[in-house]
This record gives C-alpha cells, structure tokens and sequence, in this order.
C-alpha cells in the first residue's frame, strides 16, 4: 500500500529515466491516466496505454529521450502531499523557470497544466511540477 500513489508514479518515472528504460509500468488509477495525458499532451512522455497483463491494469509509459539519448525530462517532482497539500488561485499561478517548467494542477475542470489553469482562470491542488 502506498500512502501517496502520485508521488509513487513520479518516482517511477525518474528512476526509469535514470536507468534508461523505454517504458515504465504504473499502476493505474484515473487521476495518474490524467497526469499521463498531461505529460503526453506537454511533450515530455512519447505515450501511454492502460495494459492488463495480470488481475490490475497498469499504465505503460513510453519515456522520451532526445537524439543524444538524455531525457526529456529533467526534473518531476510532487508539490502536494497528503501532509501538506497546496492550493493556488488563478491570479497566484506565476510562470516557473522563465515559462519553461509546467505546473500539473487538478481543478473542478480536471487535470491541466498552469498555463490552461490561468488561460481559463481556475485555481486548485499543485500536484507536482516538471521541466
């Protein structure tokens, strides 16, 4: 049982980046298949598919790397934990890095990055933060 299963899918994504594997497996649940679609939909994942191999379905995330083999992503990293959750407003969403980092924010809306956060004017829980 993990006690913060975003966290858990964060890490397993970095390992896999770190060991140069071409997929990851996650175990599914609806809220990693949105941050999934958010990684995919921002470039720094090649894809993802739902694979039931064994009793739970799991998620397989096809990493990316550039043509020098180094990864696309270079920092993912949990803002919100079940000990400390942090919630933004519209107006307190600031670009990051320059702009160059992405915000992943669950909103009444759903899963989106901050620049669609601020683009519809909607605040929520920081899940994390990759660049």
């Amino acid at each position: 049982m993990h006690s913060d299963p975003i966290a858990d899918m964060f890490a397993r994504v970095r390992n896999g980046l770190v060991a140069r594997h071409t997929t990851v497996d996650v175990p599914m649940s609806k809220i990693k298949v949105e941050l999934a679609k958010v990684l995919e939909a921002e470039g720094f994942i090649d894809g993802w598919e739902v694979v039931q191999e064994t009793k739970f379905p799991v998620i397989r995330i096809k990493l990316k790397y550039d043509q020098r083999r180094r990864p696309m992503i270079h920092q993912l990293r949990r803002v919100s934990t079940p000990g400390l959750r942090v919630y933004k407003g519209s107006n307190e969403l600031r670009p990051i890095r320059s702009g160059l980092a992405t915000r992943i924010i669950t909103t009444p809306l759903g899963v989106m990055t901050d620049r669609e956060a601020r683009r519809r004017k909607v605040g929520g829980e920081v899940l994390g933060e990759v660049w």
